[in-house]
């Protein structure tokens, strides 16, 4: 028996949900922040990995931007059997928590294995007449060449299937493809946020076609904060979520959550203060 079969060494999947706020997009970068080198640090420190290099056989199912946040973010490389999602917890950052794990077959590569990815947007659209909504996206959903909708110049013809749901003074937008081009979930949220507030039907229709739009009269991206990468589908993967790891990082996010609300109550307080001060 060799010594890897012996440490239950194999190629394995992770589950990790972060906080992208305070990051500059999933992929390392040299001189900034980002969630991968978290990530990486953390193998590093855990003996898996030498300086500078990756661990074997490493892919991650995508590249989210900065800002963007994950629930299921995946990750796959070759590992022993003690490497447990709380074991990577114990060297990563508090906003990165890995919370589930799978055995994968030797060959498999979290980016091309990936079936299914779905995103999820919060867009605050307290004013946006949700059935115009509802028909942009609608039409925008199915088979299409989004290339007016990516600064990517290959591959942009995808799949996308979508819906919309209102929760008080958000629109919900839940988003899925076998994949994405660059910026296509944030520029498909924020046309169909510029037909919800009165913009012709038909400019879905001039965006859909052949055609290049000029950079003036094309569409922006919605702002990345409010995205986060809710699933990743696999065909032969089945995860098993580690309980403490779960529950820990479950605590974590609530915190950072109330956070959020005392922060929110803070600035609401100050703007009212304003308000009467006119």
């Amino acid at each position: 028996m060799s010594g890897a079969t012996e440490r239950g060494e194999r190629r394995r999947a992770f589950r990790v949900a972060y906080d992208g706020r305070p990051y500059y997009g999933f992929q390392r970068q040299p001189t900034v922040p980002t969630v991968e080198d978290a990530l990486l640090d953390a193998v590093r420190a855990l003996g898996l990995a030498d300086d500078g290099s990756l661990p074997p056989g490493y892919a991650a199912a995508g590249r989210t931007d900065a800002g963007v946040s994950a629930l299921a973010q995946t990750v796959g490389f070759r590992c022993p059997e003690w490497c447990s999602p709380a074991a990577l917890n114990s060297r990563l950052p508090a906003d990165v928590r890995a919370w589930a794990r799978a055995d994968a077959p030797e060959d498999f590569h979290a980016t091309h294995d990936a079936i299914r990815r779905e995103y999820t947007y919060d867009l605050y659209a307290p004013a946006v007449d949700d059935g115009r909504a509802a028909a942009a996206l609608a039409r925008l959903c199915g088979d299409h060449d989004f290339h007016n909708l990516t600064p990517d110049e290959e591959g942009t013809v995808r799949t996308l299937e979508g819906s919309l749901t209102r929760d008080g003074d958000f629109l919900v937008f839940t988003l899925s493809s076998s994949g994405f081009v660059r910026q296509q979930v944030r520029r498909v949220v924020s046309l169909v946020h510029a037909v919800g507030e009165g913009a012709p039907l038909s400019a879905v229709e001039r965006i859909l076609a052949p055609g290049t739009v000029p950079g003036e009269e094309g569409v922006p991206p919605a702002a990345a904060e409010a995205l986060v990468l809710t699933d990743v589908a696999y065909a032969d993967l089945a995860f098993t979520v580690d309980r403490e790891a779960a529950e820990r990082s479950r605590t974590l996010f609530e915190e950072r959550a109330l956070d959020g609300r005392i922060r929110a109550r803070v600035a609401g307080r100050i703007r009212d203060g304003l308000r009467s001060a006119d």
